[in-house]
């Protein structure tokens, strides 16, 4: 055999070079996983493992809080504060009901006025009668602000014209001094008789007391404070053209400034149809957020009641007085008579809880309430117990404040200087003060705030 040369042995291992088309296919390989790597499709591992461990994370966060969320006292924690979110959703939507329902009553069933009632703070309806001239005197005199300044006598020069004829009947005019607009009667109240008017203009010289515009401290204390005092007082059952009474209110009226007049014919056993009325006109006139029912025989510090319902402004359906339960009482004759006593149970019960009626007050919506609903609400024989029939079926906050019914000097005088000084003061024993005509300045002096107590107070 021939032997094999050196250079023509071939190892095992070596393989054989590729041919111009296996290096054009390698090529084009390569290539097309370069441009892949380079676009994106394809991860890097560095890459991949970022995305496993935020993704590991996530689970831990996820086991986390599911382990939180299975301690019962947080999910009881977040039970409540769902309960307290959809209470305080429901009030925001009752109270935009209400709102409505009163724009609508206001309007008589149509569509709602874009001039809505003025604004106030609290309305405090007076109850007086028509034969309580000196009791309103009285408190004029002492915490009702009073609506005039008088002025000494003096001649000045008047411009009258026909179209004040009609003030004739109260003796008075508006006339001008030092280009300030203001109110005189005339010294002598028959002089007015005498005049005569003409056509177009005239000037008169006579002599008269002059006053400022009545109930500018009233219009005042309206404006800055949003504090409304009226007199409230009715009709008298006379014939249409009113007489003697209603004339005579007329008169009070012009002068002072200060009263409500109701759609309603007075008398003692009325009151529960006129605190119910009393409510749906304060309701219509103004838009407060309170209003308070205060008898004319009751001395009131305005600052303090201010203070005291500033407390309550943020809640809804508040009732604030002094609450009491009574007797009822079913012996005809006797006062405070209940002739529907048989509603209250067996004979000797007592009444439900309400707020004694000398003061009380009600917060926007539970007056909204009674103006909305106030024909169907019965009427019982005493006002305090038809107000307190026609809350107490309802989400209502009683408020027992007892500076409401202080007895008078020395009770209130003494806890004044104890620095608690009362909201009101009369006698249990008369159902307000006794003699109030002849001992409200006294009990002013001695229990009173001061003049400036309501002018500080934040509304």
């Amino acid at each position: 055999m021939m032997a094999l040369s050196t250079s023509e042995r071939q190892s095992p291992r070596a393989k054989a070079p590729l041919s111009g088309k296996g290096a054009v296919a390698a090529l084009c390989v390569a290539s097309f996983v370069v441009g892949l790597l380079l676009s994106g499709r394809v991860p890097l591992l560095p890459a991949a493992s970022k995305d496993m461990t935020s993704s590991s994370g996530c689970v831990k966060n996820k086991r986390a809080m599911l382990s939180e969320s299975n301690n019962p006292r947080d999910i009881m924690n977040e039970v409540s504060r769902t309960h307290h979110a959809i209470q305080s959703l429901d009030k925001a939507v009752s109270s935009l009901e209400m709102e409505l329902a009163v724009e609508r009553a206001r309007s008589g069933g149509g569509a709602v006025s874009s001039v809505g009632p003025q604004k106030a703070f609290v309305v405090i309806g007076i109850n007086t009668a028509f034969s309580s001239k000196k009791r309103r005197d009285s408190l004029r005199e002492t915490w009702v602000p009073r609506g005039t300044y008088p002025l000494p006598p003096t001649r000045i020069e008047i411009l009258t014209h026909r179209s004040m004829q009609k003030h004739m009947n109260f003796a008075s005019f508006f006339c001008m001094i030092s280009h300030e607009p203001v109110r005189f009667f005339l010294q002598n109240p028959r002089e007015h008789r005498s005049l005569r008017f003409k056509e177009g203009a005239q000037n008169r010289h006579m002599m008269c007391t002059c006053a400022r515009v009545a109930g500018e401290k009233l219009r005042r204390l309206e404006k800055e404070k949003g504090i409304v005092i009226r007199f409230v007082i009715g009709r008298s059952g006379t014939a249409a053209g009113g007489g003697a009474l209603d004339r005579a209110v007329d008169s009070e009226e012009a002068e002072n400034k200060d009263f409500l007049r109701l759609d309603h014919v007075e008398g003692y056993h009325e009151l529960s149809s006129k605190t119910r009325i009393y409510f749906t006109t304060a309701v219509a006139t103004w838009d407060a957020d309170f209003y308070v029912k205060v008898d004319d025989d009751v001395h009131l510090n305005l600052g303090m009641l201010t203070s005291r319902l500033a407390k309550y402004r943020t809640r809804p359906r508040v009732y604030v007085g002094c609450m009491k339960s009574g007797p009822v009482l079913s012996q005809k004759g006797v006062k405070y008579h209940e002739p529907e006593y048989w509603k209250f149970g067996d004979e000797g019960n007592k009444y439900f809880r309400h707020a004694t009626g000398q003061i009380y007050a009600i917060s926007k919506d539970l007056a909204a309430y009674i103006s909305i609903n106030q024909p169907i609400l019965h009427r019982f024989a005493n006002e305090d117990v038809s107000l307190g029939a026609w809350l107490i079926g309802l989400e209502v906050e009683h408020v027992d404040d007892r500076s409401m019914c202080c007895a008078t000097p020395p009770d209130c005088e003494w806890k004044k200087r104890a620095g608690n000084v009362c909201v009101a003061s009369f006698d249990w024993s008369c159902s307000g003060v006794c003699k109030s005509v002849d001992r409200m300045k006294h009990i002013h002096k001695a229990c009173g705030e001061g003049q400036g107590a309501v002018w500080s107070v934040a509304t």
